[in-house]
Protein backbone atom coordinates (compact mmCIF):
# COMPACT_ATOMS: atom_id res chain seq x y z
CA UNK A 1 0.00 0.00 0.00
CA UNK A 2 1.39 3.38 -0.90
CA UNK A 3 2.73 5.05 2.41
CA UNK A 4 1.34 8.28 3.11
CA UNK A 5 0.72 10.88 5.63
CA UNK A 6 -3.15 11.38 6.10
CA UNK A 7 -3.51 12.47 9.48
CA UNK A 8 -4.53 16.13 8.20
CA UNK A 9 -6.94 14.71 6.27
CA UNK A 10 -10.90 14.95 7.73
CA UNK A 11 -12.84 11.41 7.73
CA UNK A 12 -14.90 10.75 4.59
CA UNK A 13 -18.81 10.86 5.00
CA UNK A 14 -19.99 7.17 4.04
CA UNK A 15 -23.52 8.82 3.39
CA UNK A 16 -22.77 11.78 1.53
CA UNK A 17 -26.09 13.89 1.27
CA UNK A 18 -28.24 14.23 -2.02
CA UNK A 19 -28.15 16.90 -4.33
CA UNK A 20 -30.38 19.92 -3.89
CA UNK A 21 -32.60 19.36 -7.15
CA UNK A 22 -34.64 22.56 -7.29
CA UNK A 23 -31.20 24.05 -6.86
CA UNK A 24 -28.84 22.10 -9.15
CA UNK A 25 -31.28 21.89 -11.88
CA UNK A 26 -31.24 25.41 -12.29
CA UNK A 27 -27.78 25.54 -12.07
CA UNK A 28 -26.85 22.64 -15.02
CA UNK A 29 -29.60 23.15 -16.99
CA UNK A 30 -28.62 26.62 -18.26
CA UNK A 31 -25.94 27.36 -21.42
CA UNK A 32 -22.81 28.15 -19.80
CA UNK A 33 -21.50 31.34 -20.28
CA UNK A 34 -17.45 32.18 -19.17
CA UNK A 35 -17.75 33.94 -15.56
CA UNK A 36 -17.89 37.83 -14.95
CA UNK A 37 -14.79 39.24 -13.67
CA UNK A 38 -12.31 36.67 -14.73
CA UNK A 39 -10.74 38.47 -17.52
CA UNK A 40 -7.96 39.64 -15.45
CA UNK A 41 -7.25 36.40 -13.92
CA UNK A 42 -3.96 34.05 -15.13
CA UNK A 43 -6.13 31.16 -15.13
CA UNK A 44 -8.96 33.35 -17.01
CA UNK A 45 -11.26 31.45 -19.10
CA UNK A 46 -11.02 32.75 -22.12
CA UNK A 47 -6.70 32.51 -21.78
CA UNK A 48 -6.89 29.32 -21.07
CA UNK A 49 -4.99 27.79 -24.57
CA UNK A 50 -6.71 25.84 -26.20
CA UNK A 51 -10.14 27.38 -26.08
CA UNK A 52 -11.24 28.55 -29.26
CA UNK A 53 -14.37 30.71 -30.75
CA UNK A 54 -16.31 29.27 -33.59
CA UNK A 55 -14.48 29.11 -36.41
CA UNK A 56 -17.18 27.92 -38.64
CA UNK A 57 -16.89 29.01 -42.39
CA UNK A 58 -13.39 30.37 -41.99
CA UNK A 59 -11.67 29.66 -45.40
CA UNK A 60 -8.37 28.42 -46.16
CA UNK A 61 -6.67 29.21 -49.93
CA UNK A 62 -3.18 28.35 -49.71
CA UNK A 63 -0.28 26.51 -51.98
CA UNK A 64 1.78 23.87 -50.15
CA UNK A 65 5.47 25.36 -49.71
CA UNK A 66 7.65 23.79 -52.49
CA UNK A 67 10.06 23.08 -49.32
CA UNK A 68 7.53 21.02 -47.47
CA UNK A 69 7.82 17.38 -48.05
CA UNK A 70 4.56 14.94 -48.09
CA UNK A 71 2.11 15.17 -45.05
CA UNK A 72 -1.42 14.64 -44.30
CA UNK A 73 -3.89 16.96 -44.90
CA UNK A 74 -5.34 16.71 -41.57
CA UNK A 75 -2.16 17.69 -40.40
CA UNK A 76 -1.57 20.35 -42.94
CA UNK A 77 -4.29 22.44 -42.80
CA UNK A 78 -4.39 22.18 -39.01
CA UNK A 79 -0.71 24.37 -38.82
CA UNK A 80 -2.26 26.91 -41.47
CA UNK A 81 -5.13 27.37 -39.62
CA UNK A 82 -4.00 28.72 -35.86
CA UNK A 83 -7.01 27.98 -33.71
CA UNK A 84 -8.68 24.86 -35.17
CA UNK A 85 -8.51 21.93 -33.49
CA UNK A 86 -7.20 18.84 -35.74
CA UNK A 87 -10.95 16.84 -35.35
CA UNK A 88 -12.27 19.86 -36.17
CA UNK A 89 -10.45 19.99 -39.47
CA UNK A 90 -11.04 16.23 -40.26
CA UNK A 91 -14.64 17.08 -39.92
CA UNK A 92 -14.44 19.39 -42.22
CA UNK A 93 -12.43 17.15 -44.78
CA UNK A 94 -14.56 14.07 -44.36
CA UNK A 95 -17.82 16.69 -45.14
CA UNK A 96 -16.23 17.55 -48.43
CA UNK A 97 -15.33 21.05 -47.47
CA UNK A 98 -11.61 20.64 -49.03
CA UNK A 99 -10.57 20.25 -52.38
CA UNK A 100 -6.81 19.34 -53.49
CA UNK A 101 -5.64 20.80 -56.60
CA UNK A 102 -9.54 21.88 -57.53
CA UNK A 103 -10.65 17.96 -56.71
CA UNK A 104 -12.96 17.43 -53.70
CA UNK A 105 -10.94 15.14 -51.15
CA UNK A 106 -12.53 13.57 -47.75
CA UNK A 107 -9.52 11.25 -46.86
CA UNK A 108 -8.39 12.80 -44.33
CA UNK A 109 -5.03 10.73 -44.67
CA UNK A 110 -4.61 12.16 -48.45
CA UNK A 111 -1.12 13.08 -48.99
CA UNK A 112 -0.10 16.92 -50.04
CA UNK A 113 3.01 17.84 -50.91
CA UNK A 114 5.09 21.42 -52.38
CA UNK A 115 3.30 23.20 -54.80
CA UNK A 116 -0.14 21.38 -54.41
CA UNK A 117 -3.26 24.28 -53.67
CA UNK A 118 -5.67 23.50 -50.97
CA UNK A 119 -8.74 25.14 -50.70
CA UNK A 120 -10.61 24.44 -46.93
CA UNK A 121 -13.61 25.52 -45.25
CA UNK A 122 -13.95 24.61 -41.72
CA UNK A 123 -17.23 23.04 -40.89
CA UNK A 124 -19.89 23.89 -38.39
CA UNK A 125 -19.74 22.51 -34.85
CA UNK A 126 -21.64 19.53 -34.29
CA UNK A 127 -24.33 19.62 -31.30
CA UNK A 128 -23.42 17.23 -28.69
CA UNK A 129 -25.62 16.37 -25.54
CA UNK A 130 -24.46 15.12 -22.28
CA UNK A 131 -26.95 12.16 -20.82
CA UNK A 132 -27.68 11.25 -17.84
CA UNK A 133 -25.84 7.59 -17.45
CA UNK A 134 -26.00 5.52 -14.32
CA UNK A 135 -22.19 5.65 -13.93
CA UNK A 136 -21.00 4.59 -10.59
CA UNK A 137 -19.31 7.47 -8.74
CA UNK A 138 -16.99 7.48 -5.30
CA UNK A 139 -18.25 10.04 -4.03
CA UNK A 140 -15.95 11.32 -1.46
CA UNK A 141 -18.02 14.05 -0.07
CA UNK A 142 -20.82 15.85 -0.61
CA UNK A 143 -23.25 18.68 0.48
CA UNK A 144 -25.75 20.83 -0.85
CA UNK A 145 -23.27 23.12 -2.16
CA UNK A 146 -20.08 21.06 -3.40
CA UNK A 147 -19.09 17.73 -4.59
CA UNK A 148 -15.70 15.57 -4.25
CA UNK A 149 -15.44 12.82 -6.45
CA UNK A 150 -12.48 10.36 -6.42
CA UNK A 151 -12.39 9.93 -10.77
CA UNK A 152 -11.55 6.78 -12.21
CA UNK A 153 -8.72 6.28 -14.90
CA UNK A 154 -10.52 6.48 -18.12
CA UNK A 155 -13.03 8.44 -17.52
CA UNK A 156 -13.42 11.91 -19.49
CA UNK A 157 -14.46 14.35 -17.45
CA UNK A 158 -16.72 15.83 -19.80
CA UNK A 159 -18.39 15.06 -23.12
CA UNK A 160 -16.06 15.92 -25.96
CA UNK A 161 -15.20 14.53 -29.65
CA UNK A 162 -14.88 10.71 -29.59
CA UNK A 163 -16.14 10.41 -26.04
CA UNK A 164 -19.50 11.24 -25.86
CA UNK A 165 -20.63 8.82 -23.67
CA UNK A 166 -19.26 7.38 -20.34
CA UNK A 167 -18.50 11.13 -18.98
CA UNK A 168 -18.37 12.18 -15.09
CA UNK A 169 -20.46 15.01 -16.38
CA UNK A 170 -22.81 12.16 -17.56
CA UNK A 171 -22.35 10.67 -14.05
CA UNK A 172 -23.43 13.66 -12.03
CA UNK A 173 -26.57 14.30 -14.20
CA UNK A 174 -28.17 10.59 -13.62
CA UNK A 175 -26.46 11.29 -9.85
CA UNK A 176 -28.79 14.37 -9.56
CA UNK A 177 -31.63 12.71 -11.48
CA UNK A 178 -31.46 16.00 -13.98
CA UNK A 179 -32.12 15.35 -17.86
CA UNK A 180 -29.63 15.66 -20.41
CA UNK A 181 -28.87 18.98 -22.04
CA UNK A 182 -27.20 20.70 -24.34
CA UNK A 183 -25.36 23.83 -24.87
CA UNK A 184 -23.61 26.10 -27.32
CA UNK A 185 -20.60 26.75 -26.28
CA UNK A 186 -16.47 27.51 -27.24
CA UNK A 187 -14.45 25.09 -29.03
CA UNK A 188 -11.73 23.35 -26.74
CA UNK A 189 -8.74 21.21 -27.79
CA UNK A 190 -9.78 17.94 -28.74
CA UNK A 191 -6.89 16.43 -29.87
CA UNK A 192 -4.74 17.25 -26.83
CA UNK A 193 -6.57 14.46 -24.96
CA UNK A 194 -9.45 15.17 -22.45
CA UNK A 195 -7.90 18.30 -20.65
CA UNK A 196 -5.23 19.53 -17.92
CA UNK A 197 -3.35 17.63 -14.71
CA UNK A 198 -5.45 20.65 -13.51
CA UNK A 199 -6.39 23.41 -15.27
CA UNK A 200 -9.04 25.93 -13.94
CA UNK A 201 -12.10 25.59 -16.13
CA UNK A 202 -15.15 28.10 -14.63
CA UNK A 203 -18.18 28.53 -16.04
CA UNK A 204 -20.99 29.99 -14.85
CA UNK A 205 -24.95 29.55 -16.05
CA UNK A 206 -26.69 32.57 -17.53
CA UNK A 207 -28.89 31.35 -20.18
CA UNK A 208 -28.34 33.24 -23.17
CA UNK A 209 -31.97 35.00 -24.18
CA UNK A 210 -31.29 33.68 -27.51
CA UNK A 211 -30.61 30.18 -26.94
CA UNK A 212 -32.44 27.20 -27.89
CA UNK A 213 -31.97 23.56 -28.22
CA UNK A 214 -30.61 23.57 -32.14
CA UNK A 215 -28.24 26.09 -31.65
CA UNK A 216 -25.11 24.81 -32.87
CA UNK A 217 -22.88 23.39 -29.84
CA UNK A 218 -19.24 22.84 -29.96
CA UNK A 219 -17.64 19.33 -29.93
CA UNK A 220 -16.18 20.32 -26.54
CA UNK A 221 -18.07 20.19 -23.72
CA UNK A 222 -20.94 20.55 -20.91
CA UNK A 223 -19.60 20.84 -17.44
CA UNK A 224 -22.24 21.03 -14.57
CA UNK A 225 -20.29 23.03 -12.61
CA UNK A 226 -17.24 21.79 -13.23
CA UNK A 227 -14.16 24.07 -12.19
CA UNK A 228 -11.00 22.57 -12.63
CA UNK A 229 -10.37 18.68 -14.44
CA UNK A 230 -8.13 15.88 -14.82
CA UNK A 231 -7.10 13.93 -17.93
CA UNK A 232 -9.08 10.78 -18.74
CA UNK A 233 -5.87 8.56 -17.82
CA UNK A 234 -5.41 10.50 -14.72
CA UNK A 235 -7.18 9.37 -11.31
CA UNK A 236 -8.06 11.14 -8.45
CA UNK A 237 -10.10 13.50 -7.05
CA UNK A 238 -12.34 16.54 -8.23
CA UNK A 239 -14.47 19.30 -6.66
CA UNK A 240 -17.74 19.53 -8.59
CA UNK A 241 -19.70 23.01 -7.62
CA UNK A 242 -23.15 22.63 -6.80
CA UNK A 243 -24.35 26.57 -7.40
CA UNK A 244 -22.85 29.67 -8.84
CA UNK A 245 -21.66 31.34 -5.06
CA UNK A 246 -19.74 27.79 -4.61
CA UNK A 247 -18.80 28.24 -8.26
CA UNK A 248 -17.13 31.62 -7.53
CA UNK A 249 -15.77 30.99 -4.49
CA UNK A 250 -13.96 28.05 -5.47
CA UNK A 251 -12.81 29.63 -8.94
CA UNK A 252 -11.40 32.63 -6.85
CA UNK A 253 -9.34 30.04 -4.42
CA UNK A 254 -7.67 28.70 -7.94
CA UNK A 255 -7.26 31.91 -9.27
CA UNK A 256 -5.01 32.47 -5.71
CA UNK A 257 -3.17 29.30 -5.83
CA UNK A 258 -4.85 28.66 -2.30
CA UNK A 259 -6.21 25.49 -3.75
CA UNK A 260 -4.25 22.75 -2.18
CA UNK A 261 -2.95 19.84 -4.65
CA UNK A 262 -0.78 16.61 -4.59
CA UNK A 263 -0.40 14.04 -6.75
CA UNK A 264 1.76 11.34 -7.19
CA UNK A 265 3.14 9.74 -9.86
CA UNK A 266 5.75 6.52 -11.15
CA UNK A 267 8.17 7.66 -13.65
CA UNK A 268 10.67 6.40 -16.28
CA UNK A 269 13.59 7.05 -14.34
CA UNK A 270 15.02 9.26 -11.59
CA UNK A 271 15.17 13.18 -11.79
CA UNK A 272 18.94 13.99 -11.22
CA UNK A 273 17.70 16.20 -7.88
CA UNK A 274 15.51 14.38 -5.79
CA UNK A 275 13.88 17.79 -5.47
CA UNK A 276 13.04 20.73 -7.46
CA UNK A 277 10.81 23.52 -8.67
CA UNK A 278 10.14 23.50 -12.09
CA UNK A 279 9.51 27.01 -13.28
CA UNK A 280 9.11 26.78 -17.24
CA UNK A 281 6.38 27.76 -19.65
CA UNK A 282 3.81 25.49 -21.15
CA UNK A 283 2.72 25.89 -24.43
CA UNK A 284 1.25 23.71 -27.47
CA UNK A 285 4.29 21.17 -28.78
CA UNK A 286 5.13 22.68 -32.17
CA UNK A 287 6.10 19.18 -33.32
CA UNK A 288 3.56 17.20 -32.00
CA UNK A 289 -0.19 19.01 -31.87
CA UNK A 290 -1.69 16.18 -29.22
CA UNK A 291 0.54 17.64 -26.98
CA UNK A 292 1.81 20.60 -24.80
CA UNK A 293 5.46 21.26 -23.75
CA UNK A 294 7.56 22.70 -21.63
CA UNK A 295 9.16 26.00 -23.52
CA UNK A 296 12.29 27.55 -21.71
CA UNK A 297 12.05 31.23 -21.44
CA UNK A 298 9.76 34.27 -21.27
CA UNK A 299 5.97 33.23 -21.23
CA UNK A 300 4.56 34.42 -24.65
CA UNK A 301 1.33 35.80 -25.71
CA UNK A 302 -0.59 33.02 -27.31
CA UNK A 303 2.22 30.33 -27.48
CA UNK A 304 3.06 29.09 -23.63
CA UNK A 305 1.72 30.08 -20.10
CA UNK A 306 3.63 30.77 -16.99
CA UNK A 307 3.22 26.83 -15.67
CA UNK A 308 5.59 26.34 -11.84
CA UNK A 309 5.63 22.48 -10.44
CA UNK A 310 7.48 21.51 -7.34
CA UNK A 311 8.24 17.72 -7.05
CA UNK A 312 10.04 15.68 -4.51
CA UNK A 313 10.89 11.98 -4.72
CA UNK A 314 9.26 9.68 -2.40
CA UNK A 315 11.21 6.48 -3.34
CA UNK A 316 13.61 5.37 -5.86
CA UNK A 317 12.40 1.87 -6.85
CA UNK A 318 13.61 -1.11 -8.89
CA UNK A 319 17.05 0.00 -8.84
CA UNK A 320 16.78 3.60 -9.52
CA UNK A 321 15.20 2.49 -12.97
CA UNK A 322 12.17 4.15 -11.49
CA UNK A 323 10.41 6.75 -8.79
CA UNK A 324 7.30 6.94 -6.71
CA UNK A 325 7.35 11.11 -6.94
CA UNK A 326 5.33 14.13 -5.66
CA UNK A 327 4.14 16.56 -7.09
CA UNK A 328 2.53 19.76 -5.78
CA UNK A 329 1.04 22.26 -8.31
CA UNK A 330 1.38 26.13 -7.96
CA UNK A 331 0.12 26.92 -11.47
CA UNK A 332 -2.80 24.53 -13.60
CA UNK A 333 -1.69 24.02 -17.22
CA UNK A 334 -3.17 21.41 -19.60
CA UNK A 335 -0.58 18.40 -19.27
CA UNK A 336 1.07 19.87 -16.70
CA UNK A 337 3.21 17.52 -14.94
CA UNK A 338 3.28 15.58 -17.84
CA UNK A 339 5.22 18.25 -19.60
CA UNK A 340 7.46 19.15 -16.76
CA UNK A 341 8.14 15.35 -16.30
CA UNK A 342 8.58 15.13 -19.63
CA UNK A 343 11.09 18.50 -19.16
CA UNK A 344 12.96 16.92 -16.28
CA UNK A 345 13.76 13.48 -18.41
CA UNK A 346 11.12 11.34 -16.02
CA UNK A 347 8.08 11.01 -18.16
CA UNK A 348 5.33 9.00 -16.40
CA UNK A 349 5.52 5.66 -16.68
CA UNK A 350 2.69 4.68 -19.67
CA UNK A 351 2.56 8.52 -20.90
CA UNK A 352 3.12 7.01 -24.27
CA UNK A 353 2.14 10.70 -25.59
CA UNK A 354 4.89 12.13 -23.79
CA UNK A 355 7.69 9.43 -23.85
CA UNK A 356 6.77 7.02 -21.14
CA UNK A 357 6.80 4.21 -23.78
CA UNK A 358 7.05 0.35 -22.69
CA UNK A 359 10.21 0.79 -24.30
CA UNK A 360 11.93 3.37 -22.45
CA UNK A 361 10.44 1.98 -19.30
CA UNK A 362 12.30 -1.09 -19.91
CA UNK A 363 15.61 0.38 -20.90
CA UNK A 364 15.49 2.47 -17.84
CA UNK A 365 14.52 -0.41 -15.68
CA UNK A 366 16.42 -3.51 -17.04
CA UNK A 367 20.51 -2.26 -17.10
CA UNK A 368 19.30 -1.28 -13.21
CA UNK A 369 18.01 -4.74 -12.34
CA UNK A 370 19.50 -8.98 -12.34
CA UNK A 371 18.44 -10.74 -15.22
CA UNK A 372 16.31 -12.79 -12.89
CA UNK A 373 13.58 -9.92 -12.73
CA UNK A 374 13.74 -9.06 -16.39
CA UNK A 375 10.92 -11.34 -17.59
CA UNK A 376 8.85 -10.01 -15.16
CA UNK A 377 9.33 -6.58 -15.64
CA UNK A 378 8.46 -7.04 -19.33
CA UNK A 379 5.03 -8.48 -18.20
CA UNK A 380 4.53 -5.51 -15.98
CA UNK A 381 5.51 -2.81 -18.49
CA UNK A 382 3.27 -4.56 -20.91
CA UNK A 383 0.22 -3.96 -18.95
CA UNK A 384 0.63 -0.64 -18.50
CA UNK A 385 -2.25 1.51 -19.97
CA UNK A 386 -2.55 4.99 -18.89
CA UNK A 387 0.15 7.35 -17.17
CA UNK A 388 0.82 6.65 -13.97
CA UNK A 389 -0.90 9.48 -12.29
CA UNK A 390 -3.34 9.79 -9.33
CA UNK A 391 -4.43 12.95 -7.30
CA UNK A 392 -4.04 12.21 -4.29
CA UNK A 393 -5.19 15.02 -1.97
CA UNK A 394 -7.18 17.91 -2.45
CA UNK A 395 -7.74 21.02 0.11
CA UNK A 396 -10.02 23.76 0.02
CA UNK A 397 -11.70 26.82 1.82
CA UNK A 398 -15.58 25.47 2.06
CA UNK A 399 -17.54 28.18 -0.10
CA UNK A 400 -19.95 28.48 2.53
CA UNK A 401 -18.54 27.48 5.85
CA UNK A 402 -15.22 29.20 5.36
CA UNK A 403 -13.77 25.65 6.96
CA UNK A 404 -10.19 24.35 5.61
CA UNK A 405 -11.52 20.85 4.26
CA UNK A 406 -8.75 18.33 3.03
CA UNK A 407 -9.43 14.85 1.51
CA UNK A 408 -7.36 12.34 0.32
CA UNK A 409 -7.19 8.80 -1.87
CA UNK A 410 -4.90 6.02 -1.95
CA UNK A 411 -4.18 5.33 -5.40
CA UNK A 412 -6.28 2.83 -7.52
CA UNK A 413 -5.69 -0.61 -7.91
CA UNK A 414 -3.60 -0.63 -10.88
CA UNK A 415 -1.36 2.45 -9.53
CA UNK A 416 -1.00 0.18 -6.55
CA UNK A 417 0.09 -2.98 -8.15
CA UNK A 418 2.61 -1.51 -10.53
CA UNK A 419 4.22 0.33 -7.43
CA UNK A 420 3.89 -3.06 -5.15
CA UNK A 421 6.24 -4.73 -7.87
CA UNK A 422 8.50 -1.98 -8.17
CA UNK A 423 8.65 -1.98 -4.31
CA UNK A 424 9.58 -6.03 -4.58
CA UNK A 425 12.72 -5.75 -6.39
CA UNK A 426 13.97 -2.97 -4.72
CA UNK A 427 12.92 0.08 -2.93
CA UNK A 428 15.44 3.17 -1.28
CA UNK A 429 13.44 5.62 0.91
CA UNK A 430 14.62 9.09 -0.17
CA UNK A 431 11.65 11.66 1.59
Amino acid sequence: MLAVNTTSFSLLPQNPKPFSLSRVSTFICRAFSKFPGDSDSDDSPDEIPGRRSNYSGVKLEETVDSKTGKLRLDSWVSSRIDGVSRARVQSSIRSGLVSVNGRVTDKVSHMVKGGDKVDCTIADLKPLRAEPEDIPLDIVYEDEHVLVVNKPAHMVVHPAAGNATGTLVSGILHHCSLPNVSFPDEEVLSDVEDASDDELNVFSANRSPNYDDSSVMCESSVRPGIVHRLDKGTSGLLVVAKNEHSLADLAEQFKKHTIKRVYVSITCGVPASVTGRVDIPIGRDSNNRIRMAAIPGTPKSGKSRHAVSRYKVIEKLAGGGSALVEWRLETGRTHQIRAHAKHLGIPLMGDEVYGGTKNMALSLLQPKTPPMFHGKLSQLVSQIDRPCLHALTLGFRHPFTGENIHFTRLPPPDFAEILSDLRAINTEKVL
